[in-house]
């Protein structure tokens, strides 16, 4: 297992922008896809939006035409562009592989875990 590198959060107010980035050294992005999550205090996790080795890409409803997310396969890094904020996106956010969105599910299959997030905070 590699543990990824989550960065970029902060405390913002509603309407501003923050870029996240996942980093893990040694990934693969021809093979594994990467999604990025979220929890809330007192939530349930929630999948926010994930990214193929090829492109394609998925956004849960509440965070599309917001949020963008894209890959720098130079720097094994995984970016969430967050416009437009609400107090709603507020939640640590985190990232890993998503076996949904990537082309070798048994290789990838847990082979990237989770870091420690990184925590956004929306005031209004």
């Amino acid at each position: 297992q590699v543990q990824v590198v989550e960065s970029g959060g902060g405390s913002v107010q509603t309407g501003e922008s923050l870029r996240l980035s996942c980093t893990a050294p040694g990934f693969t992005y021809n093979t594994c896809g990467m999604g990025w999550y979220r929890q809330a205090a007192g939530k349930q996790p929630e999948w926010v939006s994930s990214i193929s080795p090829h492109g394609a890409t998925g956004y849960t409803d509440s965070v599309k035409g917001r949020f963008t997310i894209s890959q720098d396969k130079a720097t094994d890094t995984v970016y969430l562009q967050m416009n437009d904020l609400k107090p709603e996106d507020t939640a640590l956010y985190s990232c890993k592989t998503d076996l949904a969105f990537s082309v070798d599910r048994v290789r990838c299959k847990g082979l990237f875990t989770a870091g420690r997030g990184t925590q956004v905070t929306v005031s209004s």
